[in-house]
């Protein structure tokens, strides 16, 4: 990407996607970077994700389109869902609740946790933009914890209630423990105990749960064992909500009002989303993550394979000298940013322009690299594929051998093969 890649996500939270991305940032708001990135668009989206690929492993994942806000398990973080707050294009037609002030949010949420002491807090209203949120510093007598509560909408049925319910790929998002389930009013509910550093280089642990109704009202409850989400001491071993606590946190009806309470967004133009349908549509990752397979060189063992529901695909491969992920990018649309993209690569007497890359796959693991060939055809709707390896089967994770398990010339062959044009 034009700037330095930082994945981390939980997500959610999740592709992960860059949670690392918004780490100067407090965590409520996340509504707003989310709701920043969304106004872009899908396309903007997908290049800031795959833009010019470099530096961390997992570059390619933060789809936090498709269906992984962080990638998930046959379908990502990232940035985290706690704070997505994607309009419904449902409008009410009766009034409009009154606002629920920041104040009452944080009052609300007092009196909802165990008994303790409290810290530094913040909030926003309902009727504040970008959206309400609200976050405390708890101390139970075990030790203080940062408290996060975030607020959204999301189309009921759509993707993104997959990104948000759905438990991550842990070939990403490392946890401990994570549960998705269908409450009896038809809400879905995930539970869920990782660490806010995929790669945990810090282990300051992050425990969440994620509410979408049937309505699309989101909740959204973090919790840490620290004070503050990055950048503070660990003060105690866990965070000091259990699971049926979060639950019982998340699932209040007080929350519910608060959403109800927050102003829709106006849905987008009918001319933006004419621009949108004139492109082709978003490829399938389970088309991609079949045509990667059958490319793949004879001696190859396919141990996992994973990505999300378009655009994006990855393979964990094995030659008997050790797990190597590799991960595709198909894309339409890239045409415009061609010149960023190919600039110092070769265009091919077809038309095909191609850049290749050696380098550095996680600057927080020693020794990580990260093999790339990114290509795009000849054709005004800008249809580009980008493959790229590692020397390690997961995101973070340490190196299981000295190089990638296939060859440049390999991963060139399979980039510019014509079976990829079936996708087109």
């Amino acid at each position: 990407m034009p700037e330095k890649q930082q994945q981390d996500s939980f997500e959610e939270q999740l592709a992960a996607a860059l949670r690392d991305t918004g780490g100067a940032f407090r965590a409520a708001d996340r509504t707003a970077l989310i709701d920043a990135g969304r106004t872009r668009g899908r396309r903007a989206l997908t290049r800031r994700r795959t833009g010019v690929l470099g530096g961390v492993a997992g570059v390619a994942l933060i789809g936090v389109g498709g269906a992984m806000l962080l990638p998930s398990g046959g379908s990502d973080d990232g940035e985290r869902s706690s704070a997505a707050s994607r309009t419904t294009a449902r409008a009410s037609s009766s009034a409009a609740p009154p606002p629920v002030s920041g104040d009452a949010i944080l009052k609300s949420l007092k009196e909802l946790l165990p008994e303790g002491e409290y810290g530094a807090s913040d909030a926003r209203g309902s009727g504040e933009k970008p959206g309400p949120y609200a976050q405390v510093v708890f101390d139970d007598g075990e030790g203080a914890a940062a408290i996060s509560l975030g607020f959204g909408r999301v189309e009921p049925g759509s993707p993104e209630v997959g990104q948000l319910t759905q438990c991550p790929d842990q070939t990403f998002i490392p946890y401990d423990s994570c549960d998705s389930s269908r409450l009896d009013d038809g809400s879905t509910l995930r539970l869920m105990r990782g660490y806010e550093y995929p790669d945990r280089r810090v282990d300051t642990k992050l425990w969440s749960a994620d509410l979408v109704t049937a309505e699309g009202q989101h909740v959204s409850v973090s919790e840490w064992n620290s004070a503050a989400e990055k950048g503070a001491p660990i003060t105690r071993e866990d965070p000091p909500l259990s699971t049926d606590a979060l639950k019982k946190l998340v699932t209040a009806d007080v929350w519910r009002d608060v959403v109800a309470a927050t102003p829709v967004r106006p849905t987008p133009s009918a001319s933006a989303g004419a621009s949108e349908k004139e492109r082709p549509p978003a490829v399938s990752g389970e088309d991609i993550t079949k045509t990667l397979v059958g490319l793949l060189p004879e001696g190859l063992n396919v141990v996992k394979k994973g990505g999300q529901e378009t655009e994006f695909s990855y393979v964990v491969v094995d030659d008997g000298r050790g797990a190597s992920m590799v991960q595709v990018n198909v894309q339409h649309g890239m045409d415009d940013v061609a010149g960023q993209l190919y600039g110092s690569g070769t265009t091919l007497p077809d038309g095909t322009r191609i850049a290749t890359r050696q380098g550095i796959g996680d600057d927080r693991v020693p020794g990580v690299v990260m093999w790339t060939v990114d290509t795009m055809r000849p054709g005004d709707d800008g249809f580009r594929v980008v493959i790229s390896e590692f020397n390690n089967g997961s995101a973070h994770g340490r190196p299981t051998r000295d190089a990638p398990a296939l060859t440049m010339d390999q991963l060139r062959e399979i980039a510019l093969s014509e079976e990829w044009d079936a996708l087109r």
